[in-house]
Formats: structure tokens, C-alpha cells, sequence
């Protein structure tokens, strides 16, 4: 009986201290608004395939099919879309971001100087986010953004302007000349001062 006893109480002990341990729980994020949440591709035959509705059990799952560029003047897009609350960048510096994605992700901030209102180029300041198969975090910082290597010439670079900003573009990294698929998801969106 003494030999049940010692495994036993070793056992109880172990478990009591797991019980009274304190736990780490992730940091709880600001819930997703669904009316700040959209997507969008192109007419020429890219997808978007979410599972019934864009934001379900707290964050967004979507998987994007970008097929390559038609020709010299249309080219293919995909775009998650988080329309600012408040219209607006200005206040903040950095942005913070909890995603998923198994490739590179753009973050691109759309401007009006250089969207369908202004120069109709789309070449928005951008910054590139590595791949990642787990849940991660990255925090941004607004300077750090660059207009891509692609901007035509006749777009005059005016700067990045926070309050001209309307809305933060998510796009998988994927080439106009092959396209592709990925999966992207997001939990959590932030701007920061």
C-alpha cells in the first residue's frame, strides 16, 4: 500500500500546482467590425472563397486565387479590406497586425493621390510582411512604408499623407506575371499613435 501512496501524492502535487499556477493567456483582441471588412478581386478571373461570411468565430479566413496579368493595360488584384473607422490615418504612427499567411503579405495603404480618384496609378505606399504558418503579430511603423518598385513614372510621389488614407489594403505577395493562390487570415487589426 505505501508503494501506490508516494506515486499518488506525487501525482496530486503535480496537478495542484498546475491548478494554482498562473496561466499566460494570449492577450485578448478588440473584435473584428464586420462593416469595416471587405474583399475585393478583379473582372478578369481572380477568386475570393471565404466559408459562409468574411469574419466567423472572431477573425477572418479568406483564400485568394490572383490569375496573372491579361495584358499591358489590365492587370488581375486581390485585396482584403479594412475601411478605417475613422476615415482616416492621422493620429497614428504604427499599425499592428496579427495574421497569417503562407506567403509574404502586403500591407498597402490606400491613398487617395494615388487611387481612382487621384492618378489612377495604385502604386500606394506599401511594406511587406514575411510568410508565417502560426499566429504572429508584427508592429509597422508608417515611415517605414515605400511605394513598390513598379510606380510609373508620370505618378507624382506626394508622400505618405496618414489623413488622405481611407483604408488598409491585406494582399498576399504574388507576381502579375504567374499570379497564384493563398490563404490568408487575420485576428487582429491596431493603429497605434
Amino acid at each position: 500500500m505505501q508503494s501506490f501512496k508516494t506515486p499518488l501524492l506525487i501525482s496530486l502535487a503535480c496537478l495542484l500546482l498546475l491548478v494554482i499556477s498562473p496561466v499566460h493567456a494570449e492577450k485578448p483582441h478588440a473584435p473584428l467590425d464586420k462593416h469595416q471588412w471587405s474583399y475585393d478581386t478583379d473582372p478578369y478571373g481572380s477568386e475570393a472563397i471565404i466559408n459562409e461570411k468574411l469574419i466567423r468565430h472572431g477573425g477572418i479566413w479568406i483564400k485568394f486565387k490572383r490569375v496573372p496579368r491579361v495584358d499591358a493595360k489590365r492587370n488581375s488584384w486581390i485585396e482584403l479590406i479594412h475601411k478605417l473607422p475613422t476615415a482616416t490615418l492621422a493620429g497614428s504612427q504604427k499599425i499592428r497586425l496579427t495574421y497569417q499567411c503562407e506567403i509574404p503579405l502586403l500591407i498597402k495603404l490606400s491613398q487617395k493621390e494615388y487611387g481612382k480618384h487621384g492618378d489612377k496609378s495604385y502604386a500606394h505606399y506599401q511594406i511587406k510582411l514575411p510568410a508565417t504558418k502560426q499566429w504572429t503579430t508584427k508592429e509597422v511603423d508608417l515611415k517605414d512604408f515605400y511605394r513598390p518598385e513598379w510606380t510609373p513614372a508620370s505618378s507624382k510621389d506626394l508622400g505618405l499623407l496618414p489623413e488622405h488614407v481611407d483604408a488598409i489594403y491585406l494582399t498576399p505577395s504574388m507576381t502579375d506575371k504567374d499570379g497564384g493562390e493563398a490563404i490568408l487570415q487575420v485576428r487582429a487589426i491596431e493603429l497605434l499613435p
